[in-house]
């Protein structure tokens, strides 16, 4: 979700004139003194949140597709370590220590895996950020891949950890399906209006960014949670289907999400 951290650092000016821009917005970004002319010095903003991948840097976008993977592993582990105590401490655990996990690991990502990759780790994220021409549309598929199999590859590993059935990761309606595809929607698009208002104000908002995402995650899991389980995320879905081989009713989760 984020594009690095928010820091404002001299740099030398990079040669432009060999990569082209993902967008007609996205110039300054990504290269940082390598291979370039001597030219004069400026300060140069990266907005970490909303900035595109050049293209043409394999090695690195190879970085952020394996960034991506283990950013939604690390996501989905701890959402089944969160559900395993709600099994394992019967009445300790509940609605507000899921929401804090899920918004904790969200800004713990931000900061670490954001200058990588982005810290998409939702597909529904990805998705919007190409829409909104911060994104490629070639390169979303592999983002996606990753971001499923990290989901995958966690939920199994979870369930071997904490010895609970793959059917606890299920995201599945809980007041009707009706219900859980509204609040998913809303819930889904409330995230990508703020992840969209960001990106227009994301030299002001700096270091804070990384927490109003965060916080605005853990509250959309508060609200959607009663509902249809607090997904808002498709390879966190797909993840616990996949590995139950359970697909009932996720497409009332999966089609809001997208």
């Amino acid at each position: 979700m984020m594009k690095g951290l928010f820091e404002e650092q001299e740099q030398p000016s990079p040669d432009l004139s060999n990569y082209a821009s993902t967008s007609g917005e996205c110039k300054d970004d990504q290269e940082m003194g390598t291979n370039h002319h001597a030219m004069s010095k400026s300060v140069v903003l990266n907005s970490p949140t909303f900035s595109c991948l050049s293209r043409g840097m394999d090695a690195n976008f190879a970085r952020a597709v394996v960034a991506e993977m283990v950013g939604t592993f690390i996501l989905v582990f701890c959402v089944c370590a969160i559900i395993a105590s709600t099994q394992k401490i019967k009445g300790d655990v509940g609605l507000l220590e899921y929401a804090s996990t899920a918004g904790l690991t969200v800004i713990v990502l931000i900061f670490s895996i954001g200058s990588i990759s982005g810290a998409h780790v939702n597909p529904a994220v990805t998705i919007a950020f190409a829409i909104f021409g911060h994104f490629p549309w070639p390169k979303v598929p592999l983002y996606i891949f990753a971001q499923t199999v990290g989901s995958i590859l966690a939920t199994y590993i979870g369930t071997l950890v904490y010895n609970i059935k793959a059917d606890l990761m299920i995201t599945r309606p809980l007041q009707g399906c009706v219900a859980a595809f509204w609040v998913e929607l809303l819930a889904t698009f409330i995230i990508m209006f703020l992840v969209a208002s960001l990106t227009c104000h994301a030299q002001s908002m700096g270091y804070l960014s990384g927490f109003v995402v965060g916080i605005a995650i853990g509250l959309a899991v508060l609200i959607t949670g009663p509902v249809s389980g607090g997904s808002m995320n498709p390879a966190r879905s797909m993840g616990g289907a996949i590995v139950s081989w359970n697909f009932s009713d996720i497409w009332n989760i999966l089609v809001p999400q997208q």
